[in-house]
C-alpha cells in the first residue's frame, strides 16, 4: 500500500512509542533508537498497523 507521508509519519511515531514501551522488535538490528528501528521497521514492511481510509 502506497502511504501518504503523514500516514508513514503517524504509522512511524505509533510504532517507535510502541517499541519504546517495550514492544518486541520485528527486525534484527544494533540500533537503539525507537525511530529508527520503527523506520527500518517500516523500510521492510512488517510493522503490525494498518491504515483504514473512509
Amino acid at each position: 500500500m502506497n502511504y501518504t507521508k503523514y500516514e508513514k509519519v503517524r504509522i512511524i511515531g505509533a510504532r517507535a512509542l510502541q517499541i519504546s514501551l517495550g514492544a518486541p522488535i520485528l527486525i534484527k538490528t544494533s540500533l537503539l533508537d525507537p525511530i529508527r528501528i520503527a523506520q527500518g521497521e517500516m523500510k521492510k514492511g512488517v510493522i503490525p498497523i494498518t491504515v483504514v481510509r473512509d
